[in-house]
C-alpha cells in the first residue's frame, strides 16, 4: 500500500516525504497562487481557476481571495457556495460542502491531523479523516473544523469556534470546543427587521 492509499484508508501515512504527494501538493499550491494573484474583477477567470483546483463545483459559487488548499481534488462544493477571505482547506481527505453553505473570513477546514506520539509525529506521519458539511450551514469568522467532523444541515457555527466533534442539524453551536447552544426555532426567522 502506498502513502496515498494509506491516507485514503484513514491510516497513518507519510505526507512529508512521499514524492507523489509532495508533487501533487506543490502543483495545487501553484494553482492557488495563480488564483490569488488574479485581479478581483476577473470573476470568470477566478471561477475557472477554482474549477481547475477542486474536484467538483455543482453550481454557482464565490470564493474570495486569498484561498488555499493542499490537493484540491478532495474538495466538493455544493450549489450557491460562498467563502469570504482567507479560506484554508487541508484536504488530505474528502471535504464536502452541501448547497447554500456560507463561510465567514479566516476559516479553516482541516482534514489532516498529526499523531499525539512524538516519534510518529517527528517521522512526518499524519492521518486524514473526511469532513462533511450539510446544506444551508453558516460559519462565522475564524472557525476551525477538525478532521472527521460532520456538520448537519441548517446549523450555524458561531465565530471563533473550534469544531472537534459532529454537530447535529438545525442548531446554533459555538465555542472552543464547539458545543450545541440551542435549536434554531421559528422565532429566529422573525428576529431581524426586514423593513
Amino acid at each position: 500500500m502506498n502513502e496515498k492509499e494509506k491516507a485514503a484508508a484513514g491510516l497513518l501515512y507519510d505526507n512529508n516525504n512521499d514524492p507523489q504527494l509532495i508533487r501533487e501538493r506543490n502543483y495545487c499550491k501553484s494553482l492557488c497562487f495563480e488564483h490569488n494573484q488574479l485581479n478581483p474583477l476577473k470573476i470568470t477567470e477566478r471561477e475557472e481557476m477554482i474549477r481547475n483546483i477542486v474536484a467538483e463545483a455543482k453550481g454557482p459559487f464565490v470564493i474570495e481571495q486569498p484561498f488555499y488548499c493542499d490537493l484540491g481534488y478532495h474538495i466538493e462544493l455544493g450549489r450557491n457556495f460562498f467563502a469570504n477571505h482567507n479560506l484554508v482547506i487541508l484536504d488530505s481527505a474528502k471535504v464536502t460542502f452541501g448547497d447554500n453553505v456560507f463561510i465567514g473570513p479566516n476559516c479553516g477546514f482541516y482534514a489532516a491531523g498529526h499523531p499525539l506520539d512524538v516519534e510518529q509525529r517527528n517521522a512526518g506521519l499524519e492521518y486524514a479523516y473526511p469532513i462533511t458539511v450539510g446544506d444551508n450551514v453558516w460559519f462565522g469568522g475564524h472557525v476551525s473544523v477538525l478532521p472527521g467532523v460532520t456538520i448537519g444541515s441548517g446549523s450555524v457555527i458561531g465565530a471563533g469556534s473550534v469544531v472537534n466533534r459532529d454537530i447535529p442539524p438545525g442548531v446554533i453551536a459555538a465555542g472552543n470546543p464547539c458545543r450545541v447552544i440551542r435549536e434554531i426555532t421559528e422565532e429566529d426567522r422573525n428576529k431581524y427587521n426586514r423593513d
